[in-house]
């Protein structure tokens, strides 16, 4: 009896504490744990320091990753923060008949039904940043914290203001250019020219960058403004598959977050199958972090339906961990990949900005350099930072700001990151979505294919029963047999590659065969270039200042390919009678010239004997 009413006391006086100090009670009602699990979530909703991110989650620090991150809350710690924010109590009758408030564990069947409910009524959250956010006025916003107008919350932002121009002049824009290319010349990006500086050669800054050179100027500016961007490609960082490892592919990345995000990258790997990638990629997304790192994919033909969805679907939708069940997200990462001998599906193709390394040696981890590169970036991280948002600036403001072609999915980003940089002489990267395709072994299958149905058919229409035996071989090379190679032609009906099309017209009668034929594309699409289109400030789109010095020279016209007549590279040129014309790699089996002398470099490829 004494212990009694000794727990009757305290009871007493934790609850007279929690009224005082103004700490909400929650009636644990057995009976109707609806009524419970209601009274929860609105605690929760109110008080608690959870966010929803597909699922409730809560903000903490994580010491290795020196940042914080997400965490998917568990019932244990649904109960924890249950019992930080409120006062779980029990009512009971006591001898006498009357009630009692008794206070009580929360019960983890309160907390499964809890997260099992699927209404939290929590704040979204999209990502977690350490960079300003971003507006399309050119405003710019350094604050801590949640922010509810983008569902990011912000930590250790850096307070830039005085470091960034109000009206960015193209002049400033290009000296902020400059200074960001000095820090990065020492990368062996493979198309840049080169300067000796002793031990090393460098970027030679003086020229306009080439090809590699722009894509990583791109992917650092996207880095910077990814947590403002609806949408934004990846970028794959590859070296070639025997004597790129140590070419500095992972140190760049590294450099890139650390100057955009302040915090260092850990990678991902990519596991022993493709279904245990795609968990890790999930895994990875739910935490919120500013970037996803996937290292290391050497020799591997890179294909996730999840990461195509992550970058060109917002929200998308992602398997819960060990669950049967899909769940919506707002990924908000930048997507960083690197390998040597990689390639690309053709669907991850246009979603991705590829750089090529080069380091020029059998031994690149042998190459003597005298700084720490990261130490550096990390140092001085606002410069940069401030740097990149000038040139980002310059192009939300400036009203003669010259637009590239457009990229599906990603009109924003072309806008905020692309043209601003194309317009002070780098080159765009999507004009190298062509060149990623080609490495794509079904798409180069498909070529070998319509290469083989050309020599033997042309644009005749036949049916599947009259191919010849070399284009069966193509379609069926393990011959299991004719329903086999009509499923096959089925597939790939409409399926276009190399400037031709393959096409499937329905058999006239009940009795006739379907017919196939093979034909040739016209390159030209009347949506692929809006030259007369307006931007969103009323002027001209088709207006340019002149390029600013020193690339003066580097002004950018349009080649197209002789046989499909795309202008997507790579082009390579021979000379047809007396003219140069171009052609891709993959069209070289169609093209029938009339004439071809010698006298002109022709890759290997494209030499007639």
């Amino acid at each position: 009896m004494t212990d009694d009413i000794d727990n009757n006391e305290l009871d007493a006086i934790a609850l007279a504490i929690d009224a005082k100090n103004e700490k909400p009670r929650l009636l644990i009602e057995n009976p109707s744990p609806d009524v419970t699990v209601a009274a929860l979530r609105n605690i929760l909703a109110k008080h608690g320091d959870l966010y929803e991110r597909g699922v409730p989650v809560r903000i903490s620090f994580d010491q290795v990753q020196d940042g914080a991150v997400a965490k998917p809350m568990t019932p244990e710690a649904i109960r924890l923060a249950a019992h930080s924010v409120c006062r779980p109590f029990l009512r009971k009758a006591n001898k006498d008949g009357s009630a009692a408030d008794v206070n009580a564990r929360l019960p983890y069947y309160v907390a499964v039904m809890y997260l099992d409910s699927g209404e939290w009524r929590l704040r979204p959250l999209n990502g977690i940043v350490s960079t300003p956010l971003l507006h399309d006025d050119g405003t710019i916003i350094c604050k801590r914290g949640y922010d509810v107008q983008t569902g990011m919350f912000c930590e250790n932002v850096p307070n830039l203001g005085d470091l960034i121009p109000d009206h960015p002049t193209k002049v400033g824009a290009a000296a902020a250019l400059l200074r960001i290319r000095n820090r990065f010349k020492t990368f062996c990006f493979a198309d840049a020219d080169t300067i000796s500086t002793g031990s090393i050669s460098v970027v030679d800054t003086t020229k306009p960058p080439g090809k590699d050179e722009s894509a990583f100027l791109t992917a650092l500016l996207t880095a910077v403004c990814r947590p403002s961007l609806h949408l934004a490609p990846g970028v794959l960082f590859r070296a070639a598959a025997m004597s790129g490892s140590g070419a500095g592919k992972g140190l760049l990345a590294r450099c890139i977050c650390m100057i955009a995000y302040g915090r260092k990258l850990h990678a991902v790997t990519k596991g022993a199958t493709a279904e245990e990638l795609e968990k890790r990629i999930a895994a990875e997304l739910i935490q919120g972090g500013p970037a996803l790192f996937l290292d290391n994919l050497n020799n591997t033909a890179l294909k996730s339906s999840l990461l195509a969805s992550v970058i060109t679907e917002r929200p998308a939708r992602i398997r819960l961990l060990g669950k049967s069940q899909m769940m919506p997200l707002n990924a908000t990462a930048f997507v960083v990949v690197t390998g040597n001998g990689i390639s690309i599906s053709e669907d991850l193709a246009r979603r991705f900005i590829t750089v090529e390394f080069d380091p020029r040696t059998e031994d690149p981890e042998a190459r003597p350099f005298t700084t720490d590169i990261l130490a550096e970036v990390t140092v001085r991280r606002n410069e940069l930072l401030a740097d990149l948002l000038t040139i980002w600036r310059f192009g939300r403001l400036a009203n003669n700001i010259e637009f590239g072609r457009p990229l599906g999915s990603f009109t924003q980003w072309c806008s905020w990151v692309r043209d601003p940089l194309a317009n002070l002489g780098c080159q765009d990267p999507a004009a190298r979505i062509s060149e990623a395709k080609e490495r794509d072994s079904r798409r180069q299958t498909i070529v070998d294919l319509f290469a083989v149905w050309d020599e033997h058919h042309g644009d005749r229409p036949v049916t599947a029963n009259d191919l010849h035996d070399e284009v069966k071989r193509h379609l069926d090379p393990q011959e299991r047999g004719r329903q086999f190679i009509a499923s096959n032609l089925n597939a790939l009906t409409g399926t276009r590659a190399a400037g031709r099309v393959l096409t499937r017209e329905k058999s006239p009668g009940k009795w006739s065969a379907a017919t196939y034929s093979l034909k040739r594309t016209d390159g030209d699409d009347p949506h692929r270039d809006h030259r007369d289109h307006r931007d969103h400030r009323g002027h001209e789109g088709n207006q340019s200042d002149p390029p600013y010095a020193p690339y003066a020279n580097g002004g950018r016209s349009v080649k197209r390919c002789v046989q499909c007549n795309a202008d997507g590279e790579p082009l390579y040129p021979i000379r047809h009678g007396n003219a140069i014309v171009y052609l891709h790699a993959e069209c070289e089996r169609f093209w029938k010239p009339e004439h071809a002398v010698d006298d002109l470099e022709i890759p290997p490829f494209l030499r007639r004997d």
